[in-house]
């Protein structure tokens, strides 16, 4: 099971304790999970969902809200999926119509039935209404990647209209999602950790949302832990380099001119890196007496280099 049917599921264990949020929830389900059916003038609606928690919360609040009751059948594989479609019908006999009205999702223009654009502004006017038209919204269109891969929360939407009311109502609760349009269709869409942790505590999904901070704290840690690492061998390849780097240096003055002709400090320096050839240029200061500065001996070991150079020079 998909991390984002997780959500969906442990959603489904809770429903709104106010008449006004679950309608608000029936509504933003409704709206992007249902379509209009027109049969002799009449209309019905037909609710389709791959997540059969979600089908059975759904009959029952739709029973509790209007007293209707829905048939359920089980469809054909979904297209690109992986699951069966559970769907819902609602007839014009099940006051369908009526339904259609108090979702904000049939609206009357001229006189004439229309179906609205966007969400209902009505249904939203309370915090707590907003967040239940939002779990309803996610629990049809939306979906979230598994944290282990990657961070990615989107719903998808129809229209432009009501993908721009989606992402203004996500950004009601101070979020910041934005909208794009994917073939023909417009997804609203949050891809920052932290914002879709919040998003989660807004559905009300605190299991998954644990869930969620566990890994993203363990992927942090083992980040981390390979940055540490990875700069622990970069500084180690440095160190080996620079050292190669000087006592090639210290072999070549050795060879051409003798370290006995170097003066006192560079002698010193030259027959303690030869005697411990595999430390860094700080540990290695430590090892004087009195200890030198980091600077201090890097000094000296520009000046065997330059030394060195110019016999080499010289020999060519």
């Amino acid at each position: 099971m998909s991390f984002a049917s997780d959500v969906k599921k442990e959603l489904t264990q809770s429903q709104p304790d106010k008449k006004c949020c679950m309608l608000a929830e029936i509504a933003g389900f409704l709206r992007f999970a249902g379509s209009i059916l027109i049969t002799g003038g009449k209309l019905s609606i037909k609710i389709t969902t791959e997540n059969p928690a979600v089908a059975r919360v759904f009959i029952t609040m739709i029973k509790t809200y209007f007293g209707a009751k829905t048939a359920l059948s089980i469809g054909e594989t979904a297209p690109l999926s992986r699951g069966r479609l559970y769907e819902l019908v609602i007839t014009p006999e099940m006051n369908a119509e009526q339904i259609l009205r108090e979702s904000g999702i049939l609206v009357v223009r001229e006189g004439n039935n229309a179906l609205a654009e966007g969400l209902d502004p009505e249904l939203m006017k309370r915090r707590c209404c907003r967040k239940a038209m939002l779990r309803g919204i996610f629990m049809a269109a939306g979906s979230i990647s598994d944290p282990e891969k990657a961070y990615h929360m989107e719903i998808v939407c129809g229209s432009e209209p009501l993908a721009k009311d989606v992402k203004k109502l996500i950004n009601s609760f101070g979020l910041r999602s934005k909208y794009l349009e994917r073939k023909k269709r417009y997804v609203v869409y949050i891809k920052e950790c932290e914002q879709i942790i919040d998003f989660l505590n807004i559905l009300g999904a605190h299991g998954q949302l644990f869930r969620f901070e566990d890994v993203r704290i363990t992927k942090e840690l083992r980040n981390k832990t390979n940055r540490i690492s990875n700069c622990d061998s970069a500084n180690f390849e440095r160190t080996v380099n620079a050292a190669q780097r000087q006592l090639a240096d210290i072999r070549t003055i050795r060879s051409l001119r003798g370290l006995e002709s170097l003066p006192p400090k560079l002698l010193e320096t030259a027959r303690m890196r030869l005697e411990h050839p595999e430390v860094s240029l700080a540990e290695l200061a430590e090892m004087f007496e009195p200890p030198l500065k980091k600077s201090g001996i890097n000094h000296r070991f520009l000046r065997l280099e330059q030394m060195a150079a110019e016999l080499r020079e010289q020999e060519n």
